[in-house]
């Protein structure tokens, strides 16, 4: 099990890219920290989740 924002998920195995949209996460338009580090997003696709990670996500919001 990975956890995502505190939740364990069945996300082992999945890039990053993957599971994002997976969950119905737009990859362009959010954050990641895996491990406690801030994700590039050119490391997504090759960022294979792994059981016990950490995933930290954060969407971007427009708003005025």
């Amino acid at each position: 099990m990975v956890k995502v924002n505190g939740e364990d998920r069945a996300a082992a195995g999945f890039s990053v890219t993957g599971w994002l949209q997976e969950a119905g996460y737009q990859p362009a338009a959010v954050a990641v920290e895996y491990n406690g580090s801030i994700l590039g997003r050119t490391a997504y696709d090759s960022t294979i989740l792994k059981d016990d990670d950490v995933l930290e996500i954060v969407c971007f919001m427009g708003g005025g």
